[in-house]
């Protein structure tokens, strides 16, 4: 080989150890930037207008979210689904591909956290409240009330069909949207040294534009519907402890003045835990909520239909991906109107929802999963947490089911499951349920604190230009901030269930953007891929080696070697070989 002073293995070598950032105290003091008063205050004056008027106006506030919320689900409920099932595509097509290979970090960068807890603090945010709320409740609503012409109510086909729509709607789908949002940011971030915003990765598409007022735009939105989607699954959760609280007998009818007490004693905990950091609070609370959690899930399991749920784990599996296309290609075209409406209520309703969440979950995701590379990501993403969601629903939802078979307690006699009580109902039929009950009330106030945690960290970095470590006083003020939010969804409803259906149609309309927002994320991601210097490298080695074979072959036989030597300066490979490095804060390559 020749040896010269910039040769091109050179070269190729600074470019294979390029970095994403000089280096991580770099990248840090260059992150804590000033807050971003446009985006800090459009948006917080905007979420105090909507508190005002959900006090003051309660009733305009329900009829204009309602009004909102019926024209979104009717007239764009198509477009839901076929997005929904696009990005499971286009993120299993990443994975697959040669893009899978890149890191989301420097070349050489290892994961800064380990497995266990990167998958604790990604499923605690992404959807530890909702399973709590409807691992009994959705499975066991299904199977009292199949979707419009599927199966007959309470058999075993609905059984069947129970589950595979309850997967449907909690495993590949909404983690494919979480993915695809979180694998943009954490690339944008890590890989290319860009700040951790939402609209920082459409610098491919916008060019400039996406630090100017475009940019500022879609960060507002990442804000509103974050602040609005989390704040709605807090007052499940506050909806849950409540109902836990009546059915232990602890106080009597739960209204509104305690539900506000239970928003405000968690809102104090999850502001403290987010001020502690993400080492300290979130993944502290996500380990022992994953413990708690699986603590609860063999006890139902153990004193549960046992062999049931076993028989239950391969059933769900085939009937998932079995009904799978039926399912992904429902909608008001499917049937008459009692198909619209339980779509209305259910499949289009959840689309909408993790859509609202993504800016949070994608966020908070991409923040957790340095180092690890995008084929890593994809597949922790997407698989571990459906695997986790199928043990679950499995355990629980066939703990249900089997229950209101055996007593019939768990539905009501107009065929209507309480999602509030379901849970407390059906541990109440087993041994020290004042105990599992509590257990129960533990968790979700754990999961309360931690996905509130998450969120308000999110949107501390989206206020203050993406830095990874938002001011104390910033992440106080969202946390509190979420915490009233969820506190006058449920003041202004008289008792809670009305005014979190209100405004949880706020977090549909709101998603309905976000769905044309990730859409445009997919192409500038994939632009970005194009250009990333492992792939160039690739593709400028492969065009090397079969140009340099090709002309030994033809030279000199099979009889030939292959040697380096130096490249002029004007040499068309060298120029796109030192393009490829990535630029980084301190200007240097």
């Amino acid at each position: 080989m020749t040896e010269m002073s910039e040769s091109r293995m050179d070269r190729a070598k600074r470019v294979l150890h390029a970095r994403t950032m000089a280096d991580l105290k770099t990248f840090e003091s260059t992150a804590k930037v000033a807050i971003d008063w446009i985006v800090f205050g459009i948006t917080g004056a905007i979420a105090i207008a909507f508190i005002a008027w959900g006090f003051f106006d309660t009733t305009s506030l329900k009829s204009a979210s309602g009004s909102a919320q019926s024209w979104v689900i009717t007239n764009t409920g198509w477009f839901f689904v076929l997005a929904s099932s696009s990005f499971v595509i286009f993120v299993l097509w990443l994975a697959a591909s040669k893009y899978g290979k890149i890191p989301l970090g420097a070349d050489d960068e290892k994961p800064e956290f380990k497995t266990v807890s990167w998958i604790a603090m990604m499923f605690s945010a992404g959807m530890g409240i909702g399973l709590m709320f409807f691992g009994v409740a959705e499975p066991l609503q299904h199977f009292a009330t199949p979707p419009p012409g599927t199966s007959e109510a309470q058999t075993d086909a609905a059984l069947q069909t129970a589950m595979a729509t309850t997967m449907f709607h909690w495993a590949l789908h909404p983690w494919a949207i979480y993915a695809t949002v979180g694998v943009a940011i954490a690339y944008g971030t890590f890989r290319k040294g860009r700040s951790q915003l939402i609209s920082s990765v459409f610098t491919p598409l916008l060019g400039k534009k996406a630090d100017g007022p475009i940019g500022r735009v879609i960060d507002i939105l990442a804000i509103f519907a974050t602040l609005f989607g989390s704040a709605a699954s807090l007052g499940l959760g506050a909806l849950q402890i409540g109902s836990g609280l009546e059915f232990n007998g602890w106080v009597g009818n739960v209204g509104t003045p305690i539900l506000v007490v239970i928003i405000a004693i968690l809102t104090m905990a999850f502001v403290a835990s987010a001020v502690s950091g993400i080492a300290r609070g979130i993944q502290w609370l996500s380990n022992i909520n994953m413990v708690l959690a699986l603590t609860l899930a063999v006890f139902v399991f153990v004193v549960g239909p046992t062999l049931l749920i076993l028989n239950l784990l391969p059933t769900i599996l085939g009937d998932y991906a079995a009904q799978m296309t039926e399912m992904a290609s429902r909608t008001a075209a499917s049937g008459d109107d009692a198909m619209a409406g339980w779509l209305a209520s259910w499949t289009i309703f959840y689309w909408a929802w993790w859509v609202s969440w993504t800016p949070f979950v994608g966020m908070f995701i991409a923040r957790i999963s340095r180092g690890r590379t995008i084929r890593q990501f994809v597949t922790g993403v997407l698989f571990v947490p459906s695997m986790v969601s199928l043990v679950w629903f499995a355990i629980f939802g066939g703990a249900g089911i089997d229950q209101q078979r055996k007593t019939g307690v768990l539905v009501g006699s107009d065929g209507a499951v309480n999602a509030d009580s379901a849970l407390f109902q059906l541990l109440g039929q087993y041994p020290i349920a004042s105990v599992s009950t509590v257990l129960v009330m533990i968790l979700v106030g754990i999961f309360f604190v931690s996905g509130a945690d998450a969120a308000s960290m999110v949107m501390g970095t989206l206020s203050e230009r993406g830095t990874i470590e938002p001011s104390k006083s910033t992440v106080i003020f969202w946390g509190t901030l979420t915490g009233a939010v969820a506190a006058i969804m449920l003041i202004i409803g008289d008792g809670g269930s009305a005014a979190l259906s209100g405004l949880q149609g706020l977090t549909i309309v709101a998603a309905l953007p976000f769905v044309l927002v990730m859409s445009a994320l997919c192409l500038s991601l994939w632009m970005d891929l194009r250009h990333d210097p492992m792939i160039l490298r690739e593709q400028i080695g492969n065009q090397l080696v079969e140009e340099a074979v090709v002309s030994g072959v033809q030279a000199h036989g099979e009889d030939f070697g292959l040697v380096f030597e130096y490249s002029e300066a004007d040499d068309p490979v060298a120029t796109e070989l030192d393009e490829a490095q990535i630029p980084v804060r301190d200007g240097r390559k």
